[in-house]
């Protein structure tokens, strides 16, 4: 990902995006301006680090490895790239990083079709209203898990399509900068998000009210579901204002909602009973509520309700400062390894 002058200018980068005069005098005199912009545009093309533009003014910033440095091989990731960055991602240390922040980085909102009107969904958990409220531009991505997972000859089970992965605004002008994914207009958004949900991919956007991708995900391939299927508790690492319940007196045993969930969260008895769903497995993707034939399951709000912070930016700053020190990651850890809750 780095050379090891990349390297040394990425340390003087942070989380938070920096205009290019800052970064060039906090680089010398080791490196001229010049050097240092080439060094950028390096790191920026093979997707080591960020960019945005703010009042004219480039500006970058570090990139988390997912989603971030992982995603951005979004052209044609190489098979080296991938098991290294597979490898990696199976490491204790990554996991605990990963789970040791508070809000989470991500987060699940509910598909559309499971929400009824009485809901009243805030702003932030409703995907159309998330797209509608969006400026341009759109961009449409290969789902780089999808490709990791076909190199090992695992195909993925919910849908033969790449193209599902969503990117907007400031993310959206990134990626088409290093000349990768396909620009969509706003109605080819929607039309692939509705093709989503009848895959039964869920969609997980960034923890932000104005979330700058939407990632749309299945429990076989996904590197972030995957993890969450192996916690006994998924919901103490991920946010989700929705959870669902099975109305027992109306459920007819047929077992769709436990093909349709990707984390595990439902079960079926093998007595003639109803659906049972735990609460603490269950992240609120509403695939189940879509799909149910008898209408037995729906979602309700959890309470408290979490509201995210309003920008990604902001979620970062937040993430950076509740980070957990060494002991608090054995403690975490330790938890997980007993069952307990966090």
């Amino acid at each position: 990902m780095f050379t090891t002058e990349e390297a040394m200018v990425a340390l003087h980068l942070s989380y938070q995006p920096t205009p290019t005069d800052a970064i060039i005098e906090r680089t010398s005199p080791e490196y001229s301006a010049e050097q240092t912009g080439e060094l950028l545009n390096s790191m920026f093309r093979k997707g080591s680090v960020g960019w945005k533009e703010k009042g004219g003014v480039d500006h970058w910033y570090v990139l988390p490895m997912v989603v971030g440095m992982f995603e951005a091989q979004d052209g044609e990731p190489t098979p080296d790239f991938l098991a290294d960055a597979d490898a990696y991602m199976k490491t204790l240390g990554y996991g605990a990083s990963l789970l040791a922040v508070s809000p989470p980085q991500m987060r699940t909102i509910p598909i559309n079709q499971s929400i009824p009107v009485e809901h009243n969904v805030a702003t932030y958990d409703q995907i159309r209203t998330l797209v509608e409220e969006s400026r341009g531009p759109f961009v449409v991505l290969k789902c780089i898990c999808r490709q990791r997972m076909a190199l090992k000859r695992k195909p993925c089970k919910q849908t033969s399509r790449l193209e599902t992965c969503l990117g907007f605004r400031d993310m959206a002008a990134m990626i088409l900068r290093r000349g990768h994914g396909r620009e969509v207009t706003h109605d080819e958004v929607l039309a692939i998000l509705r093709q989503n949900e009848d895959d039964g991919l869920v969609l997980q956007p960034a923890n932000a009210q104005h979330p700058e991708f939407v990632c749309s995900c299945c429990g076989c391939c996904c590197g972030m579901l995957s993890m969450q299927k192996s916690l006994p508790h998924p919901v103490d690492f991920w946010t989700s204002n929705f959870r669902a319940e099975v109305d027992s007196a109306v459920c007819s045993h047929c077992g769709k909602c436990v093909f349709r969930c990707q984390v595990n969260a439902v079960t079926l008895p093998r007595a003639k009973g109803p659906a049972r769903i735990n609460s603490s497995r269950c992240i609120g993707c509403g695939l189940c509520v879509s799909t149910c034939p008898s209408q037995a399951v729906h979602l309700s709000k959890r309470v408290p309700e979490t509201i995210p912070p309003e920008t990604e930016e902001d979620l970062y700053a937040e993430i950076a400062a509740k980070k957990k020190g060494p002991w608090a990651r054995r403690r975490m850890l330790a938890k997980v390894v007993l069952g307990m809750r966090q």
